[in-house]
């Protein structure tokens, strides 16, 4: 009877021959700054062209989808509250999605990126730098 190959493994990294895996959280970076184009690939056009750069932002709630109408319905008259309401957050960031639109074909995509608080889209930081000019004016 042939052993699994992962058996070796836990069996070793549970005998103490290996150190045990830490996870680390990496901390969000301070701000990220992405330029207004990008030249990238395009899948309708099958080649690199410039993109228009800006960022998702999630639409409207129309309140007319499944789960919304049932929710209402369940809701209404006596009761109170029926179905819990979440309280737990525990992200204090969102992941940022840009959406990239070719400049030719017009074709649109997403382009999911890392967490982070602060988020600029094309624009000079104005870190290190004075009304004057050079850093030690």
């Amino acid at each position: 009877w042939l052993k699994p190959f992962w058996l070796k493994a836990r069996r070793a990294r549970s005998q103490g021959s290996e150190p045990p895996r830490l996870h680390i959280a990496r901390q969000p970076e301070a701000m990220v700054n992405i330029p207004k184009t990008r030249n990238t690939y395009c899948r309708k056009c099958k080649k690199h062209q410039p993109h228009k750069v800006s960022q998702y932002k999630t639409g409207k709630k129309t309140g007319k989808a499944q789960g919304d109408r049932r929710y209402e319905k369940k809701q209404k008259g006596f009761g109170g509250q029926t179905k819990p309401v979440f309280h737990k957050k525990a992200k204090t960031t969102k992941k940022i999605v840009l959406k990239l639109e070719c400049s030719k074909c017009k074709a649109k995509r997403m382009k999911p990126i890392k967490r982070t608080k602060h988020f600029e889209l094309g624009t000079d930081s104005k870190k290190g730098k004075s009304e004057y000019g050079g850093k030690y004016r």
